[in-house]
C-alpha cells in the first residue's frame, strides 16, 4: 500500500550508510597518524641501524712506565761527544763495578724514560762528568753534557739539577769553597737553566785542622 515502506529495504539502507561512513572515519584516522611529526604506525617499517666500527686505541708507552736497563757504560764509550778525559776514567773499580750512576726519569717529555749518567773517580768518588741520554728512534741522543771536576745531576720533579763544586785557589778536593746548584728544563729540543743557587762554605769547620775536643771524665755517682 502507498505510505508503506519495505522493512527489509530501509534496514538495508542504514546498514550501507553506516558501513560507508565508519571507512571514511578509518581513512581519515590512518590520514592522521602518517601525518608529519604524529605518532601513528609508519609505513617505512622498522628502523635498521648501521654497525659502528670500532678501533683500537693506539698503544703508547708512557714515560713512567718500567724503564728498560741501559748498559751506561757501553753508551759512553760509543759516543763521540764524550772526552777522552772522561772515558778514561771508565774503567773498573772493583770486579765489574765501575764508577758510574744511572737514572731514569721523564725530563724531555719523550714517550721513553730519559737517561742520566754521572761518571766519577773510583778513589774519591768525585764527579768528573754528567750525561743526559733522550730516546729516539730506538736510539739514545746525547743532549746535555758537563765534564767540569765535581759535577753530579739528579732529577727533582721532572727537571735537571746539576750540583757544581766550586774550588778557591789552595783548596783541597775534600774541602771545596762552596757549590753552585743549577736547574735546567727542557723547552724545544734543548735544556734551558731556570734557576742557579750559589752555596759559599764556611772555612771555620770541616778543613780538618781543629784538634778535637778532649774527652769528659767519666761520671761519678753521688751518695
Amino acid at each position: 500500500m502507498r505510505g508503506l515502506r519495505d522493512p527489509g529495504r530501509a534496514g538495508g539502507g542504514s546498514f550501507a550508510v553506516g558501513t560507508a561512513l565508519s571507512a571514511l572515519a578509518a581513512v581519515a584516522l590512518l590520514a592522521s597518524g602518517c601525518s608529519t611529526g604524529g605518532t601513528g604506525t609508519r609505513d617505512e617499517g622498522a628502523a635498521v641501524t648501521s654497525p659502528v666500527e670500532r678501533r683500537a686505541p693506539t698503544p703508547r708507552v708512557s714515560a713512567s712506565a718500567p724503564a728498560k736497563t741501559v748498559n751506561a757504560v757501553a753508551l759512553l764509550r760509543k759516543d763521540p761527544s764524550v772526552s777522552p778525559r772522561v772515558k778514561a776514567d771508565l774503567k773498573p773499580c772493583g770486579e765489574d763495578t765501575y764508577p758510574v750512576d744511572t737514572s731514569y726519569g721523564n725530563l724531555t717529555g719523550g714517550t721513553a724514560p730519559d737517561l742520566v749518567i754521572n761518571v766519577m773517580t773510583c778513589g774519591d768518588s768525585v764527579g768528573v762528568g754528567t750525561y743526559v741520554f733522550r730516546q729516539r728512534n730506538e736510539e739514545y741522543q746525547n743532549v746535555f753534557a758537563a765534564e767540569e771536576p765535581a759535577v753530579y745531576a739528579t732529577i727533582d720533579r721532572g727537571e735537571l739539577v746539576v750540583t757544581q763544586q766550586v774550588y778557591a785557589k789552595g783548596d783541597p778536593l775534600s774541602f771545596p769553597s762552596g757549590e753552585d746548584v743549577v736547574t735546567y728544563s727542557w723547552a724545544d729540543t734543548k735544556f734551558s737553566e731556570r734557576y742557579r743557587v750559589r752555596n759559599d762554605y764556611s772555612r771555620a769547620v770541616g778543613n780538618g785542622d781543629a784538634a778535637e775536643p778532649a774527652p769528659a771524665p767519666p761520671a761519678t755517682s753521688q751518695n
